[in-house]
């Protein structure tokens, strides 16, 4: 499968993918494969990833086997506007 990081938070271990079919799965730290674990803001990374079913996951799915696309383009963050006043 394909999809996009959402947000992975590496001190806690694990993050949320949106799988091409707009899909929410959890991955954890473990999930992805050696040399693969994001580093720093991955919002938007894409990725290749297998989907197995994990009793201990809301939602009864979680993503496996996850391989950051190399080419991948980062999202930037948006610029914040300032109101006048």
């Amino acid at each position: 499968m394909r999809g996009h990081m959402i947000w992975f938070n590496a001190s806690k271990g694990f993050g949320f993918i949106r799988t091409e079919d707009d899909e929410r799965l959890y991955i954890a730290a473990d999930g992805f494969a050696p040399d693969h674990l994001p580093e720093g803001r991955c919002a938007g990374l894409e990725l290749t990833f297998e989907r197995e079913p994990a009793a201990d996951v809301e939602g009864g799915y979680r993503a496996v086997a996850a391989t950051i696309i190399e080419d991948s383009p980062q999202r930037r963050a948006r610029a914040r506007r300032r109101g006048m006043g």
